[in-house]
């Protein structure tokens, strides 16, 4: 059985970013355990969210579930910018993750109109 969500294309870019972290981060340099792991949960944390506020009945309820979505993206980038200043993440790769970011926070926000 396939679920709704599994369709949107939010969640599969969602989906594909925290695959991305979690790739990253796996070889983290030591010291940054604690910025990885909070960054990691942030990253799962929106495909997460968007699956449960798509299972849930009531507007309010999955309006709710999307905008904790929307505020993990705001979340991982504060941590992808520390994560540059301790050399977790290039530039390069701070610019293609924040632009994915962004481009979810757009599509979030249009979801949560369209609740």
């Amino acid at each position: 059985m396939r679920f709704l969500f599994e369709d949107l294309l939010v969640y599969k870019k969602a989906m594909e970013l925290a695959k991305s972290i979690l790739a990253i981060t796996a070889h983290a340099p030591r010291g940054t355990a604690s910025l990885v792991d909070q960054l990691r949960r942030a990253a799962m944390s929106i495909p997460a969210n968007l699956a449960e506020g798509s299972g849930r009945w009531h507007t309010n309820d999955r309006k709710h579930f999307f905008w904790i979505a929307r505020g993990s993206v705001h979340e991982c980038i504060v941590f992808i910018e520390l994560g540059v200043a301790v050399n977790v993440f290039t530039n390069i790769q701070e610019n293609d993750l924040r632009n994915q970011l962004e481009e979810i926070a757009r599509m979030i926000a249009g979801l949560i109109k369209a609740s």
